[in-house]
């Protein structure tokens, strides 16, 4: 008999450890550029791997970068638009 085990959430997007599924990808290819770039002394692709790693690790369906977007998103590109009545 087989015993199969399915998420809580189907709609869920499917993880790697820290990372969605497109990420890791993303990462993974980035790190082997990295490591052949590292190999000819220029250390800037990894650092750039490393930040879009850190920037792309998921806790709780949220990232870091998804933060900075939404911040961005209300203090910068979006306008804010308050009201104020007196009352009577």
């Amino acid at each position: 008999m087989k015993t199969y085990i399915y998420p809580q959430n189907l709609r869920a997007s499917a993880n790697i450890w820290f990372w969605n599924l497109k990420d890791f990808a993303i990462l993974a290819v980035a790190l082997l550029i990295s490591i052949v770039a590292a190999a000819q002394l220029f250390f800037i692709p990894f650092v750039l791997t490393a930040c879009f790693g850190f920037l792309t690790i998921r806790v709780e369906e949220r990232t870091i970068m998804d933060f900075i977007k939404y911040a961005v998103s209300y203090f910068i590109t979006t306008q804010q638009y308050f009201e104020w009545e007196l009352k009577r």
